[in-house]
């Protein structure tokens, strides 16, 4: 992450009041793993993906670890009929922030952040915004600093075999 990206989280973090914890971690192979590195439940993991909307526009979605995007629960929630995941390069350029970094904190473009309701009421850890480092922050706040949808949008990843 440059120093402007770098700029860009911290001054987003500080502008709408929200106490972020930003923490270097070696990188995992897993989310148990990156679990284990970070002491906390796999679930308290959030990934913030990009989504594309039939309309060219993009929003940010919050899917706790473990879980992934249900998508006609979340077409339903942001009442289009057609969503899909852009390329990583798109990802990059909507957000500022490459894939596996992205956060709504800090993000270009001011996209709407949607998230599953099983975040609340946990403090969780979100991408930093750079690779190496993940971002704690109480999820309620989040949810209010970016006046974000809150719903059922995800549904429980299969076990992997």
């Amino acid at each position: 992450m440059t120093d402007t990206a770098i700029a860009r989280f911290d001054a987003d973090a500080t502008a709408r009041g929200l106490r972020v914890d930003v923490v270097e971690r070696p990188a995992a192979n897993s989310l148990e793993e990156a679990a284990d590195l970070l002491g906390i439940e796999p679930g308290d993991i959030v990934k913030t993906l990009v989504v594309k909307r039939h309309d060219g526009g993009f929003l940010l979605v919050l899917v706790p670890g473990g879980r992934s995007i249900a998508w006609k629960k979340l077409r339903t929630v942001v009442g289009v009929n057609k969503l899909s995941m852009p390329d990583a390069a798109t990802a990059l350029e909507v957000s500022g922030y490459e894939r596996g970094t992205i956060t709504p904190i800090g993000a270009t473009g001011e996209l709407p952040v949607y998230g599953d309701e099983r975040i609340l009421g946990r403090r969780v850890a979100l991408g930093a915004g750079r690779h190496g480092a993940s971002a704690f922050v109480d999820a309620d706040e989040l949810v209010a600093a970016y006046t974000a949808t809150v719903a059922d949008i995800t549904d429980e990843e299969p076990a992997r075999a």
